[in-house]
């Protein structure tokens, strides 16, 4: 985030954690690795091209070891970057057990985006405690709106693995209050030179898989 910081005219000094407000809030969550905070950061740059107020904050944790990610981005409103529980419009999650530990997050009526990825945390075999099915898992996440879809398959048909962020921004993208260009846009703007063909494939093939995810559909 701290790109995304210097180009904000407040930079980064966050009032933080301040309850309810008319934000269209995004909560992005993953394991490290996955690309969460570049995910966030295209987010913030597509608002700077539409000249909207925007606000982030990240937990990183355990990130280099696969431990949890979180990038709270908030559009528009008047308070700071945390998003507090039961506030999120959209939660993105690159992975099932992540979406299923974040889900409280949620609105009532908000929508949630999930990556058909399943990471199992090393307790499970430590503790050797009774790991959790993806049908389980997906059965529980049911009681939202919810869009399930294989990124990381959608990633290696557009060119690479790495890609499935983008896929993911890219289905998500059918709920945002933002212009597919301006998203389109920031990837080309943030992602390696080299890798922006593959990234605009990966942003089109997710935003055409997410279709399921429109609310009118």
């Amino acid at each position: 985030m701290s790109r995304l910081c210097a180009a904000l005219p407040a930079g980064c000094n966050y009032a933080g954690g301040e309850a309810m407000s008319t934000s269209f809030d995004i909560l992005i969550v993953g394991i490290g690795g996955q690309g969460t905070i570049l995910a966030s950061n295209i987010l913030g740059v597509a608002c700077l091209h539409e000249g909207r107020h925007v606000k982030g904050a990240e937990t990183h944790g355990m990130a280099q070891r696969g431990g949890s990610v979180e990038s709270h981005i908030r559009i528009g409103g008047e308070f700071g970057p945390l998003i507090p529980p039961g506030q999120a419009d959209l939660l993105i999650s690159f992975d099932l057990l992540e979406a299923l530990r974040y889900s409280h997050y949620l609105k009532r009526d908000g929508t949630m985006v999930v990556n058909r990825h399943l990471v199992l945390p090393t307790s499970v075999y430590v503790q050797k405690l009774a790991a959790p099915t993806e049908e389980g898992i997906v059965s529980i996440l049911s009681q939202f709106r919810l869009c399930l879809l294989d990124a990381d398959r959608i990633a290696q048909e557009a060119g690479s693995p790495l890609s499935q962020n983008v896929v993911m921004l890219g289905a998500a993208s059918r709920v945002m209050p933002l212009n597919p260009a301006s998203l389109a846009d920031a990837v080309r703007q943030l992602v390696p030179p080299k890798t922006v063909a593959i990234n605009i494939r990966a942003f089109e093939m997710g935003r055409d898989a997410g279709g399921a995810c429109s609310p009118q559909s």
